[in-house]
């Protein structure tokens, strides 16, 4: 089992950065994939980011060259560092378990937290 903490949003203006963090109970988290989900006002969540239980990353394309994934097994971490932001990055975002399947990397359904807000102003 495994619980999953985000924490590092808030307000920033376009052309901000924030990082982001997630941090995970358990001794067990290096075996995971993990991605990050954002849902902004209004619209599904979507997956931004995601990185293999080996560290390569991918990203959606709208945050490509933006934002950078990473991982600490050691410390049970992951992070979403978020450069030249813009207002359409608005939304909550969450970590979460991701498990690769034939159409695509699929979240899991247990392990969703609260989330962190983040603002990003015009």
């Amino acid at each position: 089992q495994v619980q999953l903490v985000e924490s590092g949003g808030g307000l920033v203006q376009a052309g901000g950065s924030l990082s982001l963090s997630c941090a995970a109970s358990g001794n067990i988290f290096s075996l995971y994939n993990m991605g990050w989900y954002r849902q902004a006002p209004g619209k599904q969540r979507e997956l931004v980011a995601a990185i293999t239980r080996g560290g390569t990353a991918s990203y959606t394309g709208s945050v490509k060259g933006r934002f950078t994934i990473s991982r600490d097994n050691a410390k049970n971490t992951m992070s979403l560092q978020m450069n030249s932001l813009e207002p359409q990055d608005t939304g909550v975002y969450y970590c979460n378990v991701i498990t690769a399947t034939p159409t695509g990397w699929t979240p899991s359904a247990n392990y969703w937290g609260q989330g962190t807000q983040v603002t990003v102003s015009s």
